[in-house]
């Protein structure tokens, strides 16, 4: 095995905003980068894991002022939350900080003062909506109104949820206040901009080339989205906010506040400046011009534009260094679908840890994940297949099989040489050790996976043909059973040593169990021979089906909707329960027709559903996603009558555009039927 030469890597995940509890679609990345980051310690790199919470904006102070509290102390309380659940998760931070610190106002207010005295600010005065009740210029995201495109009410004021359409608030039509619910004013400000459009040709060329002028510090389908980007120009970022605002002041601006997305990222570099006047380091080692070291975002596909425009222009006119890479990542679906609050698939991460062990969701994660930005889902039913069968049924049998044999008979004790037929075995298990590395450096963990289950089924294969039951029962096979049973123990050591960055808490039991010292990869060309374990403790247990029922169940509402629509690419099944008062002029803004399903197939890479041609009787058929495959299969479907909401706008969709959405009934599953009218009815009746 060769040796690499170290290196020092400076590690960070997004940062999450303090306003909510964590969930399984935040824990991916963390997940993602705690696998990584401990896989280059087991390597013998310096290697460091900064994160923070995100802490200020106009979220913040509001929900402050509705439970009563000062911000400050409410970021204080969702912190140790945050912390709680991400080391129960056994996410190993070396600094786990805020962006509301004096590290981070002290870097932030002299990153602006760089950016001015390099000649990217500008002062602009625009129009906002203004909350004539409660004083203040509203954000985006708390104007509602109509879409100016489909008229889809309620909409946000950056963009319409419906259509998919972009905005200015502006243009909202009967726009409101979230805050207050009055109706906004437009006002003049002043505000602050980054002169983004001037940064194009250094960042184009950091892009392609990034800062070592050797290789793009991105994956190749996020490059060729930021080159879409910069076909329509960059636009000048504005990262000022008016008061009242949580945050930092603008320097010499009173009045004025840092946008958080300016603060935000900025947190990177506070938390491990904390962290360097807690350990000696040397915080210009790493974020300095002429800094060797790494730097490495981990982030969701989501921030992308933040991180790879912004972020790197920032660093690079305030004088810092930029990033060597920015690893980014999909989101997680949940059998199939958008994680959602009515079906109970809007999971927080202590609702999991209240049924489960955190390292089941380890596992299956780094099962899942490669190193693209292509989503992952979470399938249950594969969840537990993969946990039992993989993790327990393959790893954990092999030294259960064979440790209490070694216990009973031989006080613990290892064969001190083994055959050349157990050493083949062995053998074959450390060669192994580069690829599987290798895999790990890339991030496609799901790849180191599948090498270490093959290497499982080799060692229970070899235990199978040497049966050391049988060995047990025979007179003057003494020697070989141990033998057998070393090179097993030999095996499952192996096997540990290459799970360790997924299983920390697991591997430090069985190390406990091998009797050995906390793993490096240098230990993949050791044997334990001659050497003695301790007596076997149960290591891990099966997921019971009950579990994942009451994981769901906690997480679903408490009054479920009744009968809904099969939204877009979704199955929104019928549940019992109340479902809030509407007045008729509600109900009579849905258009509701009969449909005849001329067509229906599969879609390939979407095992939930089924895409339907319908005649609504209009000139053209229609197309629609409708998750429905769990009960229905396309043939039987041909010349059906349903029911489709016919004004519900088109949604653009993976698979492609969806128009409409059917209805059914049912919790779902094989318990789930779509609505049909009596016949006689015709494709294009109007419901009343």
């Amino acid at each position: 095995m060769t040796t690499p030469a170290p290196r020092k890597i400076l590690v960070t995940s997004a940062l999450p905003y303090a306003n909510g509890a964590i969930h399984l679609g935040h824990l991916v990345e963390y997940i993602q980068t705690d696998i990584w980051v401990r896989f280059q310690k087991m390597r013998g790199h310096e290697c460091h894991y900064v994160c923070a919470d995100d802490t200020h904006g106009t979220p913040i102070m509001l929900r402050a002022d509705q439970e009563g509290i000062t911000p400050e102390a409410l970021i204080a309380r969702i912190h140790g939350e945050h912390l709680q659940d991400f080391t129960d998760f056994h996410i190993d931070f070396d600094n786990y900080y805020s962006t509301n610190s004096e590290e981070n106002r002290q870097l932030s207010q002299d990153i602006y003062r760089r950016l001015k005295q390099a000649g990217l600010i500008e002062l602009r005065t625009i129009e906002q909506l203004y909350d004539p009740q409660r004083n203040m210029f509203l954000p985006d995201r708390y104007i509602k109104g109509e879409c100016p495109k489909c008229h889809a009410a309620d909409q946000y004021g950056d963009g319409c949820e419906v259509c998919g359409t972009t905005y200015a608030p502006t243009e909202l039509l009967k726009p409101y206040s979230a805050v207050s619910g009055a109706t906004p004013v437009t006002r003049e400000s002043q505000h602050h901009f980054v002169k983004l459009s001037q940064c194009e040709d250094f960042l184009k060329d950091w892009i392609q080339n990034g800062r070592s002028g050797n290789h793009s510090p991105l994956q190749d389908e996020t490059r060729n989205k930021i080159g879409e980007w910069f076909g329509s120009g960059l636009k000048d970022w504005d990262i000022s906010r008016d008061a009242p605002y949580f945050g930092f002041e603008i320097p010499d601006a009173p009045g004025k506040y840092l946008y958080v997305w300016l603060d935000a990222p900025v947190g990177y570099m506070a938390s491990f400046k904390n962290l360097c006047a807690r350990r000696g380091l040397d915080f210009d080692a790493y974020w300095g011009k002429d800094s060797t070291a790494e730097l490495c975002h981990f982030i969701g596909k989501d921030i992308l534009y933040f991180h790879a425009l912004f972020w790197p222009a920032t660093l690079h006119y305030a004088g810092y260094r930029t990033p060597d890479h920015i690893f980014v990542h999909g989101f997680l679906t949940i059998n199939g679908q958008k994680m959602s609050k009515s079906r109970g698939t809007f999971i927080t991460a202590r609702a999991y840890l209240n049924h489960l062990d955190p390292e089941y969701l380890r596992y299956y994660f780094a099962a899942k994940l490669t190193g693209r930005t292509e989503d992952l889902d979470l399938n249950f039913d594969d969840f537990v297949l993969r946990v039992n069968s993989n993790l327990i049924g393959k790893y954990i049998n092999i030294a259960s099989r064979s440790a209490g044999f070694i216990t009973k008979l031989f006080d613990g004790q290892l064969a001190a040489t083994l055959t050349n037929e157990d050493d083949a075995l062995l053998v074959q298990l450390q060669q192994r050790a580069e690829t599987i590395a290798g895999h790990f450096e890339a991030r496609k963990f799901s790849e180191a996976m599948r090498e270490l289950m093959e290497l499982a089924d080799l060692a229970n294969e070899y235990v199978n043909n040497h049966a050391p039951w049988e060995l047990a029962r025979q007179d003057g096979r003494r020697d070989r059973l141990q033998q057998v049973c070393t090179t097993s123990i030999n095996a499952f050591y192996l096997l540990t040593l290459y799970l360790r960055p997924v299983l920390p808490a697991l591997v430090a039991k069985a190390e406990q169990f091998l009797n050995v010292a906390p793993l490096t990869w240098r230990d993949a060309t050791r044997r334990l021979a001659g050497h003695t374990i301790k007596p076997y403790q149960h290591l891990a247990s099966r997921i019971e089906e009950d579990k994942i029922a009451a994981i769901l169940a906690d997480n679903r509402p408490a009054a479920e909707t009744k009968p809904s629509p099969v939204r877009h690419g979704e199955a929104q099944q019928a549940t019992q329960g109340e479902s809030a008062m509407i007045q008729y002029d509600d109900f009579a803004k849905i258009d509701l027709r009969v449909a005849r399903i001329i067509k229906a197939t599969t879609i390939e890479g979407a095992d939930k559903l089924l895409q339907l041609t319908l005649d609504v009787g209009e000139d053209t058929p229609r197309n629609v996603f409708a998750g429905i495959r769990s009960k229905y299969q396309p043939e039987e479907l041909q010349g059906r009558l349903t029911v489709v909401v016919a004004n519900l706008a088109p949604r653009k969709m993976r698979f492609g555009v969806s128009e409409g959405m059917v209805l059914a009934a049912g919790p779902g599953g094989q318990e789930l039927w779509l609505i049909a009218p009596d016949s006689g009815a015709q494709p294009g009746m109007q419901i009343k």
